[in-house]
């Protein structure tokens, strides 16, 4: 065994080796998170462009973008990517020292073809755990069991958000290349409807810690949050059944750019289009084939989304009645005004899915959700505290 595959041994044991927590109110709790290891590394992408999109009534494209980020690097190396999470206009990973390189081209293909195929700005970058520390962060992990098929990867010690904001600061990059790779996107998918509120209003809500904050009072204060969400009428946007079934007359553009560029583009937009047209009668009409049941799909969809996570802080795209909503801003104003947390809420009519679903007869295919009003990149622009 060469010493690549040694590591990669170890390191893919030492990932299931991290805490899942089985309760989400636990998330703000540092104690039940572990630390990556120095010698890993962060990578990070950001559409630079964000509100020109919202603005546009394209925002779809934006958490394409950020989906893309994830998928690619996840085929790049080879399905062996566990710890990541999608921000909406962007999104986050750590890889293992020997992976550094195939999740680099990625991101470099990603960037390109957000450039090229989206018409985004996508900033790109990686940087070492060491590093990350020696600015006086940290990042740890825990994993937060989303159903009985899926977990996701939270963190927390602020330093995934040191990171981003050196990013956009131009502290850290990833240098443009000559060769760029062009991105697997195998399993990437935006061909879902947006998803109307059947409650009031879908709220993107991103809760960060404050300058007076510490570990137990802002885990407190998240936990606070998610107590008040879970005991009034809020959820998951998605139904429990799963989406309505409808023609995806919005995705199909964006969904002919995540075919391989060697293909026409016009070539490529007639495949989705009569791929969609299959998909959608399979599920119109509910026809079981083989194993895969589309009922079944659209049940475990909804138990899997992403709703609901904690990247140095805590994010949630959750359908909320409107007493509900002054109730949280109430208390989100109370914990911001004794410095306890600094937060940012928007809210829209409308929730957006992106999908990474390799194969429909695996049940752990995952789904991002967001606001279709700029959800969790304008709630980040209205950060108070």
């Amino acid at each position: 065994m060469s010493k690549v595959d040694k590591a990669t041994d170890e390191n893919i044991t030492w990932v299931e080796t991290v805490p899942t927590l089985t309760h989400f109110a636990q998330v703000g709790d540092a104690s039940l998170y572990v630390p990556l290891p120095d010698d890993w590394y962060l990578g990070l992408s950001d559409v630079l462009d964000s509100t020109e999109s919202i603005a546009s009534g394209d925002y779809k494209a934006v958490n394409l973008a950020g989906a893309g980020t994830i998928s690619s690097v996840t085929n790049a190396l080879g399905g062996e990517l566990k710890l990541f999470v999608f921000g909406g206009d962007g999104a986050q990973f750590a890889t293992a020292p020997e992976h550094k390189s195939a999740a680099a081209s990625a991101l470099d293909g990603v960037r390109s073809w957000a450039k090229h195929g989206l018409g985004l700005n996508l900033r790109v970058a990686m940087v070492q755990v060491g590093e990350v520390r020696a600015a006086g962060f940290d990042v740890c992990v825990a994993f937060w069991q989303a159903s009985r098929n899926v977990r996701y990867a939270m963190f927390i010690g602020g330093g995934l958000e040191w990171a981003e904001s050196q990013m956009k600061s131009g502290g850290i990059f990833l240098p443009l290349t000559a060769v760029t790779q062009e991105p697997n996107f195998t399993g990437l998918s935006c061909q879902w409807g947006t998803v109307k509120s059947r409650n009031g209003s879908v709220v993107s809500l991103i809760v960060k810690r404050g300058p007076e904050a510490s570990d137990v009072s802002f885990a407190e204060a998240t936990s606070e949050v998610i107590a008040l969400l879970d005991d009034s009428i809020s959820a998951n946007p998605i139904p429990d059944k799963g989406p309505d079934v409808s023609w995806p007359s919005a995705s199909l553009r964006l969904q002919s750019y995540v075919g391989r560029s060697a293909v026409p583009l016009w070539w490529r937009r007639i495949q989705v289009v009569c791929t969609a047209a299959i998909i959608w009668t399979i599920f119109r009409l509910g026809i079981t084939i083989g194993q895969f049941v589309p009922d079944d799909y659209r049940r475990e969809l909804a138990a899997n989304t992403d709703f609901r996570k904690f990247n140095d802080g805590l994010l949630m795209t959750i359908d909320c009645t409107f007493e509900t909503i002054e109730r949280l801003q109430q208390a989100l104003d109370a914990a911001t005004a004794k410095g306890i947390i600094r937060y940012g809420i928007h809210t829209q009519s409308e929730a957006l899915i992106t999908c990474v679903a390799p194969s429909v007869l695996n049940s752990s295919h995952m789904h991002f959700v967001d606001g279709a009003g700029g959800g969790y990149a304008s709630a980040a622009k209205q950060l108070v505290g």
